[in-house]
């Protein structure tokens, strides 16, 4: 294998949620695109599609059905403008806030989206993330 296939590059979607520390959206490596944690956000909105926070920022209420919808939109465009698609994922990290709870609403969704590509998947409860968020998703896709 040439030294070209390992050659990197980051990448930052115009369109996803802004990283919410000093890391790029994205790494090219050689044939794969590793994609930093990804939210439900909007860029440049205060406001979490599914989340109502109270005037302190803890979270009220959250809808995890309209967080997986962001999240997934997100990922979808991140994808595209780093030059994969959504059918390229090949491994997905899920990482849930309340497994108990969520669990069963995520797995119809995302079986819903990856109906036709059926990328791996390790599904973990995690404490807290960075924002006041239920889910996130870390996801590897290959790019042409």
């Amino acid at each position: 294998m040439s030294n070209d296939a390992w050659t990197t590059e980051n990448f930052t979607s115009e369109r996803a949620a802004e990283p919410v520390g000093a890391f790029p959206h994205a790494k090219r490596v050689g044939p794969l695109l590793f994609c930093s944690g990804i939210g439900p956000r909007e860029r440049g909105a205060r406001t979490i599609p599914g989340v109502t926070l109270d005037d302190s920022g803890a979270i009220v209420d959250y809808d995890i059905a309209e967080q997986c919808h962001s999240v997934f939109r997100n990922v979808r465009w991140l994808l595209e403008d780093a030059g994969s698609s959504w059918d390229r994922i090949v491994d997905v990290q899920v990482f849930l806030t309340n497994m108990k709870d969520d669990f069963a609403t995520f797995n119809r969704l995302y079986a819903e989206a990856f109906r036709d590509n059926q990328p791996t998947r390790t599904t973990v409860e995690v404490n807290c993330l960075p924002t006041p968020i239920a889910i996130e998703l870390k996801v590897i896709a290959t790019i042409g």
